[in-house]
């Protein structure tokens, strides 16, 4: 086994240790984890991301508890085979693999999936470490960027050009901790809808803008998070972030990538991107380039008075504490596409090059 894999079983082992010597002195056992909540978290620009404050929750064995005390424990053991084999497990497949457990077994998928993520925050390692992967791959990447993969078998690598797609794109994997990367790319575009970004590749702006083109598709996998701070780090890129102008957007897919959720605040520092900006549409873009417009929703609504109001991000930074209220204001949201209104390329011929070359159009 590699060295993490090694790390990760040892842990595995010492936590099902100490739950085995308790029970030898006849001592109920616990087992602690952080909770996974927006009011657990404290965000500094600093940093970059929202970090735990502290608060744990004990999960000890008793009457009540012996059921999801048992699944924890029995979904440990299922990670412990899984990473001891070089193997992977989906989250799907661990909800079925339960169905061995007898009075154990998870009776609907979030169950397993809600015990997966209380062991990684309880660990405070990556889901993928424990062997366990989504049901869903990544995003897709096309432009000015050369992937390097290895064969776990072999050893031999493959350098997959981007460049070359004639249609379609690279699809980043589940894993994605051993790719390599070469580039001579300006900066990485993150793309909101999957049509904006096959516009974007069917006439090839990476080649116009030298950048690379990352479609998130929709709030981006946790394999297409760590991708683009990998690639950011690892080749010292700037990225920037181009959604829908609505609350969406803004505080479920650029907030998600920029600096994490409360729900994940335990690996929050692998799978953000604290250098990203924001470059998609604001509530001004909407008046400055006249584009049509929905009404908001009313879980519109709700998700900007929240935003205001709870959000540490938001309220650490003025400027989208001011677009979020300008959009309450205007009751109206934008989509990509609507820059069509002038020209099916605008987006590429005009509002890309605009922002690009306006720094004070973007935000935080």
């Amino acid at each position: 086994m590699k060295k993490a894999a090694t790390e990760t079983v040892n842990q595995i082992k010492s936590v099902a240790k100490e739950v085995y010597d308790k029970i030898n002195k006849k001592k109920a056992p616990s087992i602690n984890m952080p909770v996974r909540a927006l009011q657990n978290v404290k965000y500094d620009p600093k940093i970059g991301y929202f970090e735990l404050v502290g608060k744990m929750k004990e999960r000890t064995l008793s009457a009540s508890t012996v059921k999801s005390f048992a699944q924890t424990l029995l979904l440990m053991n299922e990670s412990k085979k899984v990473v001891e084999s070089s193997d992977i497990m989906t989250k799907r497949e661990a909800y079925y693999v339960s169905k061995n457990w007898g009075d154990a077994k998870f009776k609907e998928q979030p169950e397993s999936d809600g015990t997966m993520d209380d062991i990684e925050a309880m660990m405070m390692i990556q889901r993928e470490q424990l062997g366990f992967i989504p049901e869903e791959d990544g995003g897709a990447v096309a432009g000015s960027l050369t992937i390097i993969e290895q064969d776990i078998e072999t050893g031999k690598t493959n350098e997959v050009d981007c460049t070359k797609f004639v249609s379609g794109a690279y699809n980043i994997p589940n894993q994605v901790e051993d790719l390599k990367f070469k580039t001579r790319a300006k900066f990485v575009l993150a793309i909101e809808t999957a049509g904006m970004f096959q516009r974007l590749v069917k006439h090839k702006y990476w080649k116009k803008a030298n950048c690379i083109l990352v479609s998130l598709k929709g709030v981006p996998s946790r394999a297409t998070r760590r991708f683009l701070r990998k690639l950011a780090d690892e080749n010292k890129l700037p990225v920037y972030v181009f959604t829908d102008g609505d609350p969406y957007g803004y505080l479920n897919i650029y907030r998600t990538l920029k600096v994490g959720s409360g729900n994940a605040a335990h690996i929050n520092k692998y799978f953000c991107v604290p250098n990203a900006q924001y470059i998609g549409v604001t509530p001004q873009d909407i008046l400055d380039y006249k584009l049509p417009t929905h009404p908001l929703k009313d879980v519109d609504v709700k998700r900007l008075k929240d935003g205001i109001k709870n959000d540490p991000f938001v309220q650490n930074h003025k400027e989208w504490l001011k677009a979020l209220k300008q959009m309450g204001t205007m009751k109206k949201r934008a989509e990509q596409q609507a820059f069509a209104k002038h020209d099916l390329n605008y987006v590429m011929d005009k509002y890309l090059p605009d922002k690009l070359g306006n720094r004070k159009t973007w935000l935080p």
